[in-house]
């Protein structure tokens, strides 16, 4: 598989496709956060919009190969090992991303939390608990990403609007890892009690592996 996922890796760097869901990610944390706000605020914002980006990312790294390089390599190597390889190289990517913009928000912003809260927690306790929300992000971003693309959905034209909605459930549905995780970052801030979402990013870690399992399965039965 590391083979498979370096190859992908290249192919997204070489084709260029990493460079939109970064440029757009970019944007929306220098409109989001601003210089000097709260630290804890700030990483609740960039894990949140982490998760449709990773989704986006898992749309590159499917798309980023010819059909034809593709037929080959699916001959050689096998439809699964294929597709694993593609949503591996994707949550890379949104691993990095996850780390970057943590290091980027701790590095521009002002207090751990906002004015008038009474407990004033550690940086390290507040980055750790932004950089496993991010994290917990981008996990279940490559699994929005694994189940709005082929083989799942067919019909291509229905990929984007399919992550998008599932990405906004992710974040919005009070039983999701995700949206327990940025909820955490949020609370914090207006508290100042800070704890690190270990059972949102396990609970990611579950559902990824059996999800992306599934979708590599149903690649290996169903012809792209």
């Amino acid at each position: 598989m590391g083979a498979l996922t370096r190859y992908h890796l290249e192919l997204l760097l070489r084709s260029h496709a990493w460079l939109p869901p970064f440029l757009a990610y970019a944007v929306l944390l220098v409109v989001g956060v601003a210089a000097g706000d709260p630290l804890l605020g700030g990483l609740g914002f960039g894990a949140g919009v982490l998760l449709p980006v990773s989704a986006w990312y898992v749309r590159s790294a499917l798309s980023a190969e010819p059909p034809a390089s593709r037929a080959c390599l699916v001959a050689a190597a096998g439809p699964v090992r294929v597709h694993l390889g593609a949503l591996l190289a994707a949550l890379t990517v949104s691993l990095v991303l996850a780390v970057g913009q943590v290091a980027a928000v701790w590095w521009t912003s002002g207090p751990v939390v906002g004015q008038g809260v009474r407990q004033e927690p550690g940086t390290g306790p507040a980055v750790l608990a932004g950089l496993v929300a991010s994290v917990v992000c981008a996990l279940l971003g490559v699994l929005a990403g694994a189940v709005a693309n082929r083989p799942v959905l067919v019909h291509a034209q229905y990929g984007i609007p399919a992550a998008l909605g599932l990405a906004t459930l992710l974040l919005v549905v009070p039983a999701s890892p995700a949206n327990a995780a940025v909820r955490g970052l949020v609370s914090a801030a207006r508290t100042g009690r800070v704890a690190v979402p270990w059972p949102s990013l396990l609970a990611a870690a579950v559902l990824l592996a059996a999800v992306g399992a599934g979708v590599a399965a149903l690649a290996g039965r169903r012809p792209e």
